[in-house]
C-alpha cells in the first residue's frame, strides 16, 4: 500500500468494493469514527473487505442518523494469500489478544482454536477472534483476513486431518523435543501445504504427544532451550515458516 496513505484511517467492511460505490457504516463503525476519532464529512478512509483491495473513500455523511463512505479509487490491489493454517490451544484474553493479532500480521490464512487437556479456556466465541483479526488488519496494513474455523478437540483434529486438509503436513511445537535447529527440517517442506499447532501454556500431555507421534502427517520442530509461553511460541515459528518455507 502506498506509504502516503499510512496516517489515513482504515476500516474493514463486508461490502464489495469498487469506484463510486457508496457505503452506509454500521452503529459501531460510526460511533468509532464520529465519536472516538472525531471525523466528519469530507474526512478521507482508507476501506477494505480482504478481497477486493484497499480503496481511498471520502465521508459523504457524518450525522446521527448514518455515516456513508463513497469509494473513489483503488490504492492497492488485493494480494495473493498464502495458504498457512495455524491451530492453537486457546489462552485467556490478553493473551489471546496478543496472538490473534499477531497470526493475522504474520500471514495465516486460516485460524482454528483446538482444546487440549492442560487448555486454559475452554470456549471461545468466534465473533471476539474475528473482532481480534479486523483489528489488527485495520493497524496493520493488512489486507487478507484470516478464516476463523469452527473449535475442535485436539483429538479430532488429528483424527480428522486428511479428510479435512488432504496432504497438508503439521508442523508442531514440542517444547519436549531436544533443542536443536529447525532449519533443515522446514527447508524440507518447501512446496507443501502447511499447518502449524501450537499447544497450551502447560504444554502438551504426554498421551497427547504420543499420539501426535502417530500421526505420519506431523513434523515436530524445536524452538530451542528456552521453554517459551504459547503465543511467543507461536509467533516464533510463524517468522520460522515465513522465513525458511515462503521466502
Amino acid at each position: 500500500m502506498p506509504r502516503n496513505h499510512k496516517k489515513i484511517t482504515r476500516i474493514f467492511v463486508e461490502n464489495a468494493l469498487q469506484d463510486g460505490v457508496e457505503i452506509e457504516l454500521d452503529k459501531s463503525q460510526s460511533n468509532h469514527l464520529l465519536n472516538v476519532l472525531r471525523k466528519k464529512t469530507g474526512d478521507g478512509l482508507i476501506v477494505f473487505n480482504g478481497v477486493d483491495g484497499a480503496w481511498l473513500g471520502k465521508i459523504t455523511q457524518a450525522d446521527r442518523k448514518k455515516s456513508v463512505v463513497k469509494l473513489l479509487e483503488q490504492i492497492a490491489v488485493q494480494p495473493k494469500n498464502i495458504d498457512l493454517w495455524y491451530g492453537f490451544a486457546p489462552l485467556k484474553k490478553a493473551r489471546l489478544d496478543y496472538m490473534i493479532q499477531k497470526a493475522t500480521e504474520m500471514g495465516v490464512s486460516n485460524i482454528a482454536p483446538v482444546i487440549t487437556q492442560h487448555t486454559q479456556a475452554q470456549k471461545l466465541k468466534t465473533e471476539r477472534l474475528k473482532a481480534y483479526v479486523v483489528e489488527a488488519a485495520q493497524q496493520c496494513e493488512v489486507l487478507n483476513i484470516p478464516k476463523i474455523e469452527a473449535q475442535t478437540t485436539f483429538k479430532k483434529l488429528l483424527e480428522n486431518w486428511y479428510v479435512e486438509h488432504g496432504e497438508r503436513v503439521l508442523i508442531v511445537g514440542d517444547e519436549s523435543k531436544e533443542a536443536g535447529s529447525p532449519l533443515a527440517t522446514l527447508e524440507a517442506l518447501r512446496g507443501k501445504k502447511i499447518g502449524l499447532l501450537i499447544g497450551p501454556e502447560g504444554g502438551f500431555s504426554d498421551e497427547e504427544l504420543a499420539f501426535l507421534y502417530t500421526q505420519d502427517f506431523v513434523i515436530p520442530i524445536s524452538l530451542g532451550e528456552r521453554i517459551l509461553r504459547a503465543d511467543t511460541a507461536a509467533v516464533a515459528a510463524l517468522a520460522l515458516i515465513q522465513a525458511i518455507i515462503y521466502q
